[in-house]
């Protein structure tokens, strides 16, 4: 992670915005922050932990927002931007807010924290938090990358098992927790054994011995097939034989059956062959003839008919025609008086017409009798309401009105005395607060004040006396430090042997030792004492401006809320002045002027209302009286044409006496006489073009009759000459062909003998009398077959059924005894194949058993974060052994505990919170930078920041350069490092810094020393 810019506005002491611009500060590789103590140094780092994520090292990010607020500030803002991810090429925005409750200063609303990814100039919101970022959580930041004050040792304070799960989470160690994994193996490799075991234990009793038996009695069984095989074709052979001769034995039964019907039908055969003859005679020489002369006489009788109806139909149709010619006549006459009848129709209907217009008439005098009183009446209601219209007219004129203006004036000036007095009231209040808070504030600074030491009156005085007693302890505590160094080598020291240190072969007065470690214990301890004095005596005068700050606030508030106060009351006195001028004496007066005002007004507008409710109804039955009267114009012109109109239709009537007595019937009456004249006519005009037709027709039919009848009488007479030839020529056919009774002869021409079919079933006969004979002589000259024996063809055929059952049944037993050698063959094989998967299995979970043994408890991840422990020891150890001049070096046990190699007492072992306070930030410092360079890598980045915010208080001057040369030859490995502190050494070594400053009125302000 590389910073790019921070942006802080409302946090801690930052009350306006400052803006602190990273890319000039990493560009020179080593910066610093610096400035007084309480000056908001510390604050810059709080704000990116906020940034990104969510909460500060000093407060929570719940409950306690309230307090990371500065309490002059409405709104906290902080925008952090930085680059992350692979070799930090991306660039990100993170931006937190929160915002005071407008009412009450003490609620602040929840914040808002979002992050945002820079693509091109554009920012996109996106949903990864810091984690997901930069790949770490705010414990391991805070011991890698940002070290907040006194958090600096806080990795090698950790106990083995977090700083194992640091390492774990910081460097992704849980792909290396391979137990639950290991297990899952371990269970499905279980099962899988499980299995394998009960398919093996079905197939236990499958064997080779099995197989081989199996194997002998398939080879005898075939054995005995063969021989059943030959018995059965002797037994199929011999079965043919038999079975032949059956089949002749029963068809030479069946002829001679059949040759005995034959001969019982034969009789009635020759029968039918004698009638059969004479029925073709008949047929084919009389018949023809006989069927002829039948003809004729049927047709003669039908002439004979035909003639008579004619005669009968001669007589009708005269009679027909002459009725029908008289009544054409009349209907003659009757369609010749059309024109006069319907001139009549016309009369009437001008006279219906007549009667309308009299109805029409009528109607339009009743209307005229009805508008005329209506009109009337109307124009008396037209009068009466503009005589109110006068009179409601007049008495506003003479309505006494107050001045509009006047009553606005007041109305304005009640509204803003009720204000005034509720602002007053309101501003009395909030001052009474204000002043209780003052108080309670002056309280607590004097009680801050009561507990400073007796010598001081101010913090800072009592801070920096402390600071100085402190600094120099820490100068006696190095003495003793360097005493006890060289006490450590005074076993070496031997009589007449070169001093280590300083050659002198002669040592007169060696170190005690016992007594140097006793007097460091005790000075390290008044150190701590007054490290914490100091630290209370900072947490005191942060709390005793804080509290200034605060009362300063209370006291500018309670000074404008004066101001505002006295301001109303003059508000007030002058609306008073003013009122009492007009002769308004108090807010009663006032009230009860404006009501009486009021009630003026709404008076006169109540009368406008009526007025113009008034005219409205005037108006209103003006238009009703201009309608009715044009209504009553119209009827009148109406009732003139109408009349008009009567008079003329009358004068049009051709014969008025026709019509004179219709005009008091009614106009259904004469369209009923009108219609039935019509129809009268319209029929009359039918019926005669009907009979017109019909006499027509009746004389064609007369016609054609006479034609019939002259026909019919001619054919009858060719039919009597053809009836007396064909009569003599079938009497002499009856004497040549043998037929002397005529009824015998005509019985013959109606048998329904088929002579087709007798003569087929003769000839079937014939020949099959003629295969019958042949066939039996046939097989009566067939060997054997005088012999054959029922009994002896159903011996053969059991015999050979029971052959047949025994070859199929040890077909069977062959094909069941091949399946099950399949069968076992295919076991033993399954069995082979079963038995090497389980000696695998049982390899693999015997493997399995002993990698869980191992992976349990996270072992395999607690030895690779050792192993990273270790590395991290051996790189931090290269800048450790040359702070300390080679004389300690840093190790690590198997159980992750820190260790010291002290090499000026022999290289033994001790723990690393044995070292002294500088030493252990040596420690500490190098053990942060090999941390930072092992993320470094991590991230695949060619550059690294690493924030610091230490006093080096602990550190001598020596001490402080050696660190110092070492932070500096940070920038040639291209790691970016920045330092956070008071002392003013450092601040002279290092030339590109922020300068942070505390003012009074505008809090902590950013400055560069660019």
């Amino acid at each position: 992670m590389i910073p790019l810019r921070l942006d802080i506005e409302g946090l801690y002491s930052y009350k306006e915005k400052q803006s602190i611009d990273f890319t000039q500060l990493t560009a020179a590789g080593l910066f610093g922050i610096f400035g007084a103590v309480g000056s908001g140094k510390s604050s810059i780092l709080e704000a990116i932990l906020l940034a990104l994520y969510g909460s500060t090292e000093r407060l929570s990010d719940r409950g306690e927002k309230n307090s990371m607020l500065n309490l002059q500030s409405e709104a906290l803002l902080i925008s952090f931007e930085f680059r992350s991810g692979k070799n930090n090429t991306q660039t990100y925005l993170a931006r937190y807010s929160a915002k005071r409750n407008p009412k009450n200063f003490e609620d602040v609303k929840p914040a808002e924290h979002t992050f945002y990814k820079k693509s091109g100039e554009q920012l996109e919101p996106i949903s990864e938090r810091a984690e997901e970022i930069l790949g770490m959580k705010k414990e391991h930041f805070k011991q890698t990358v940002i070290i907040p004050q006194g958090k600096f040792r806080e990795f090698i304070d950790l106990t083995p098992g977090p700083r194992a799960e640091m390492m774990k989470e910081l460097f992704g160690l849980e792909r290396f927790d391979l137990s639950a994994k290991t297990g899952s193996l371990l269970k499905i490799t279980k099962e899988e054994k499980i299995r394998l075991e009960t398919q093996l234990q079905g197939l236990e009793d499958i064997q080779e011995e099995l197989l081989k038996s199996k194997e002998n009695l398939l080879e005898a069984t075939q054995k005995e097939i063969l021989r059943q095989k030959n018995a059965l074709d002797a037994a199929e052979a011999l079965f043919k034989k038999q079975e032949l001769l059956q089949e002749k034995h029963q068809a030479w039964k069946n002829y001679q059956a059949e040759w005995e019907k034959l001969e019982t039908k034969r009789p009635e055969i020759e029968n039918k062959k004698s009638e059969w003859k004479d029925f073709l005679k008949a047929k084919t020489y009389l018949k023809p003839v006989w069927e002829q002369l039948k003809d004729q006489q049927a047709e003669a009788e039908k002439n004979k008919v035909s003639i008579i109806d004619c005669s009968r139909f001669k007589e009708s149709y005269e009679k027909e025609i002459e009725a029908d010619e008289k009544e054409l006549q009349d209907l003659k006459e009757k369609a010749s008086q059309k024109s006069a009848r319907e001139a009549k129709i016309r009369d009437l209907q001008k006279v219906i017409e007549i009667k309308l217009l009299e109805t029409q008439r009528e109607t339009l005098e009743k209307r005229k009798e009805t508008l005329e009183p209506a009109v009337n009446t109307r124009k008396n209601s037209i009068q009466q309401l503009q005589q109110e219209i006068q009179s409601l007219e007049q008495k506003l004129e003479n309505m006494e009105v107050p001045n509009h203006n006047l009553l606005a004036e007041w109305k304005s000036a009640a509204k803003d005395w009720q204000q005034e007095e509720d602002l007053i009231r309101k501003k009395q209040e909030d001052l009474s607060e204000v002043k209780q808070k003052t108080a309670l504030l002056e309280d607590k600074r004097k009680g801050l004040k009561a507990i400073l030491p007796l010598d001081f009156t101010d913090f800072e005085a009592a801070i920096e006396a402390t600071k100085k007693q402190k600094q120099d302890l820490e100068t006696e505590k190095e003495m003793l430090q360097e005493k006890a160094g060289l006490a450590a080598h005074v076993h070496l020291l031997q009589e007449g042997e070169a001093c280590p240190l300083c050659g002198s072969p002669e040592h007169p007065a060696p170190l005690q030792g016992e007594k140097e470690s006793a007097l460091l214990i005790a000075k390290q301890e008044e150190i701590k004492k007054l490290q914490q004095n100091l630290e209370q005596l900072e947490r005191q005068s942060q709390q005793f401006r804080e509290l200034g700050i605060h009362l300063d606030n209370f006291l500018q508030q309670q000074k404008k809320l004066e101001d505002e106060l006295e301001e109303s009351e003059n508000k007030l006195d002058f609306l008073k002045r003013q009122l009492t001028l007009q002769g308004i004496p108090s807010k009663d007066a006032l009230a009860e002027k404006i009501s009486e005002s009021d009630s003026v007004f709404r008076k006169k507008e109540e009368g406008l209302l009526q007025l113009k409710h008034v005219r409205a109804k005037w108006e209103k039955e003006r238009l009703h009286l201009e309608e009715e009267e044009n209504k009553l114009r119209l009827a009148e012109q109406e009732l003139i044409a109408i009349q008009s109109k009567a008079l003329s239709k009358k004068e049009e009537i051709n014969d008025p006496a026709f019509c004179q007595p219709f005009y008091t019937k009614e106009a259904r009456t004469i369209h009923e006489t009108i219609q039935k004249v019509e129809t009268d006519i319209q029929t009359t005009a039918d019926k005669l073009e009907g009979k017109l037709k019909v006499l027509e027709e009746t004389r064609h039919k007369a016609a054609t009759n006479l034609a019939n009848l002259k026909t019919y009488e001619q054919n009858l007479e060719a039919n009597l000459n053809k009836i007396k030839e064909l009569e003599i020529q079938f009497e002499k056919l009856k004497v040549e062909h043998g037929f002397p009774d005529q009824e015998a002869l005509i019985a013959l021409f109606h048998h329904s003998l088929d002579a087709d079919k007798v003569d087929a079933e003769i000839r079937q006969f014939e020949d099959r009398s003629l295969v019958v004979k042949t066939k039996i002589q046939e097989l009566e000259s067939m060997e054997g077959l005088q012999t054959f024996s029922e009994e002896a063809f159903r011996k053969v055929t059991e015999a050979l059924e029971e052959c047949k059952a025994a070859y199929s049944e040890s077909q069977k037993t062959q094909a069941l005894l091949a399946q099950e050698i399949r069968t076992v063959q295919s076991q033993l094989k399954e069995k082979k194949e079963l038995q090497g998967l389980f000696a695998q299995v049982e390899n693999r979970e015997s493997n399995l058993k002993e990698l869980e043994r191992l992976f349990k408890g996270s072992g395999f991840v607690k030895y690779v974060s050792s192993i990273y422990l270790k590395e991290l020891c051996h790189t931090a150890n290269v800048r450790f052994m040359k702070l300390t001049k080679n004389s300690l070096s840093l190790d690590i046990d198997d159980n992750n505990t820190f260790w010291v190699i002290d090499y000026l007492n022999g290289g033994k072992k001790r723990l690393l919170k044995t070292l002294s306070g500088g030493q252990t930030f040596q420690a500490s410092l190098c053990l942060a930078l090999a941390l930072a360079e092992k993320v470094k890598a991590l991230n695949q980045a060619d550059q690294s920041f690493f924030f610091l915010d230490e006093g080096f208080g602990a550190l001598d001057k020596n001490a402080l350069r050696v660190v110092f040369e070492t932070l500096k030859s940070l920038r040639h490995e291209n790691r970016i490092v920045g330092i956070i502190s008071h002392v003013e050494e450092l601040q002279q070594e290092i030339g590109v810094y922020a300068k942070v400053e505390l003012d009074a009125e505008r809090g902590s302000l950013v400055g560069y020393s660019f």
